[in-house]
């Protein structure tokens, strides 16, 4: 079980950026979550089964084709927190 940290940063609000994340991760089978940030950034959490992450991070690298990823900043998480579904903030 991997879990990591990402936040995406560019023209990712606005965009259809967290919907396109949470339909992704849903159909990987990935847990966690989804938000905007006050910066217009867009940061999440995933956990599952190393390569279905590894998968969902470069899927946040592209985004929805309305977007401009700029930059995605990724920190492995070594907490003990089970997520329980994906879930939109």
């Amino acid at each position: 079980m991997k879990t990591v940290h990402v936040l995406v940063s560019g023209i990712v609000q606005d965009v259809g950026f967290r919907y396109f994340t949470s339909k992704n991760a849903k159909n990987l089978g990935i847990g966690g979550w989804v938000q905007n940030t006050p910066d217009r950034k867009v940061e999440a959490v995933f956990q599952g089964e190393e390569a279905d992450v590894d998968k969902m991070v470069e899927l946040c690298r592209k985004g929805p084709s309305s977007a401009h990823v700029k930059d995605v900043r990724i920190t492995e998480e070594t907490n003990n927190v089970v997520y329980d579904g994906f879930k939109t903030y």
